[in-house]
């Protein structure tokens, strides 16, 4: 592609946004080019979000001007840009999941007839035309929560395109996706860059940035530090740009060592949909388990039947010889089992409270003073799990929803640990977290193996589940289809084992 002034969509000139004495921003420049893919990167707290929300006008900038086919802009909010031609599609989509795809691509412009009447026909017509243009089957009259995440997404780039976007901003788009639902994405993300639409994507995996990227951008500490053509560097450069040193093995040592079977899990089945069948296996005290499986494969719900969330059909569970059949995730929490979900923003964090809420939510009893729970304590062990997790946060009063989403995960970690468990059962604990603050957890995940702690750790990324485990139960269609060991096996092991009850 010519490198051509006109082929400038979006130009990003010299934006800078701060939150009191917390520049986020400083001075960022960025172009975008028509019919290519921008990719990205930057640790969590790098200011990736925070630079979407200055272009969309959900925050306003301090400083800096903002081109679109070179016409100077500056937005009122996102509806305000949608209109424009840029559109985002979210990480945590925001759809009404009781209307139908219809109502949901037009939601907020409903097309009127002579009569005022909302023109279902013209609706159904556009929808038709739109998703056979992009070559999609999907059944317009179904209710978004019958569909799975990667239709909704497509739905979400669909609604996009009906606004004659002219840039789609792509928010970590592929982290709840299943391999061949990435590769259907990236096929429909040619297809728009031949219509010569620009598409910024947001991302922390590597290999796919490499896979479908023009070019990259990587910010660090709110300044923009590199932006190369694809081609032209490598992810050894990419990281060192990323987190400001050289990461040469992604993952830390595993120098735990597991002692005695101190969990068992016998026979467990699910009385409800998605079934588990028959799941046994042993962990060690002090072992890291990993579960691998492909999405849909029963690693959450066998968890959660553990945790006592899920209905068991059958089968026993039991710690240190003792039976732990729980009937709800307050006993098993007594009982000193954890469980950080996938979920974060769901069902991990009260987003309407502050960091010392947060954290320490789990364990009030721990901080009374009599009868009354202490602040001073509170803030307290707040304070030290900050420390701990090198949480970027100005302070315990801070509000959790300002922090960027690998921050987030820390202060949950930290609410965890509060309660010292026993048994500590992690669900993706680094989706959609950077390179850097990955090594952090994976660090924690090891030093708190090494101090006893059993840990059971779900992932769908094959390099983490083989980088941080002792050993790994392969889940395949609700059954538990082998165990092997991290150390003498291999991706394609793991691939065969995962498929071997579809």
């Amino acid at each position: 592609m010519a490198d051509k002034k006109d082929d400038i969509v979006l130009s990003i000139r010299g934006m800078s946004k701060s939150f009191g004495r917390n520049r986020v921003l400083d001075h960022i420049n960025l172009d975008v080019k028509r019919g290519t893919v921008m990719g990205l990167m930057g640790e969590n707290g790098a200011g990736k979000s925070t630079m979407m929300k200055c272009l969309f006008g959900t925050y306003q900038k301090d400083e800096g001007n903002i081109f679109l086919n070179g016409k100077e802009i500056s937005f009122s909010g996102p509806k305000d840009a949608l209109e424009n031609g840029i559109a985002m599609v979210h990480q945590e989509l925001n759809q009404c999941l009781e209307r139908n795809v219809i109502d949901n691509l037009f939601l907020g412009r409903y097309p009127v007839n002579s009569l005022g009447v909302v023109d279902e026909g013209r609706m159904k017509k556009k929808a038709s035309e739109l998703f056979r243009k992009l070559g999609m089957t999907v059944n317009l009259t179904q209710p978004m929560r019958n569909m799975s995440v990667s239709q909704r997404q497509m739905c979400e780039i669909a609604k996009a395109i009906s606004y004659n976007s002219k840039v789609i901003v792509l928010d970590e788009p592929t982290s709840s996706l299943t391999v061949q639902e990435v590769d259907k994405l990236f096929e429909m993300m040619r297809m728009l860059k031949e219509q010569g639409i620009a598409l910024i994507y947001i991302s922390h995996k590597m290999d796919e940035i490499f896979e479908i990227c023009d070019e990259i951008s990587v910010l660090r500490d709110g300044k923009m530090v590199m932006t190369k053509k694809t081609s032209e560097t490598d992810m050894n450069e990419l990281i060192a740009a990323m987190v400001g040193r050289s990461l040469e093995n992604r993952f830390p040592p595993v120098d735990n060592t597991p002692k005695d079977v101190i969990l068992s899990v016998q026979h467990l089945s699910t009385k409800f949909e998605p079934y588990l069948q028959d799941v046994s296996f042993d962990v060690r005290e002090g072992e890291i388990f990993g579960l691998y499986g492909l999405v849909g494969a029963g690693r959450t719900e066998l968890l959660e039947t553990m945790f006592g969330i899920r209905t068991r059909a059958a089968g026993r569970v039991y710690f240190r010889n003792r039976l732990m059949n729980f009937n709800s995730a307050k006993e098993a929490i007594e009982h000193g089992f954890a469980l950080i979900t996938e979920e974060r923003k769901a069902n991990g964090l009260f987003l309407k409270g502050d960091l010392t809420f947060n954290t320490t939510i789990a364990n009030l009893d721990q901080y009374k003073v009599g009868m009354a729970l202490s602040d001073q304590k509170m803030v307290k062990a707040t304070a030290q799990e900050i420390k701990i997790m090198h949480t970027k946060c100005m302070g315990p009063d801070d509000m959790i929803s300002s922090l960027s989403g690998g921050n987030q995960q820390k202060v949950i970690f930290g609410k965890w640990l509060e309660r010292s468990p026993q048994v500590f059962m992690m669900d993706e604990p680094t989706r959609g977290i950077d390179v850097g603050a990955k090594y952090e957890i994976y660090e924690l995940i090891i030093k708190m193996a090494k101090q006893g702690k059993t840990i059971i750790v779900v992932s769908s990324e094959m390099p983490e589940i083989l980088g941080i485990t002792n050993r790994i139960g392969v889940m395949s269609n609700g059954h538990l289809s082998g165990i092997v060991n991290t150390k003498e096996t291999n991706q394609e092991e793991l691939l065969r084992l995962s498929a071997k009850y579809l």
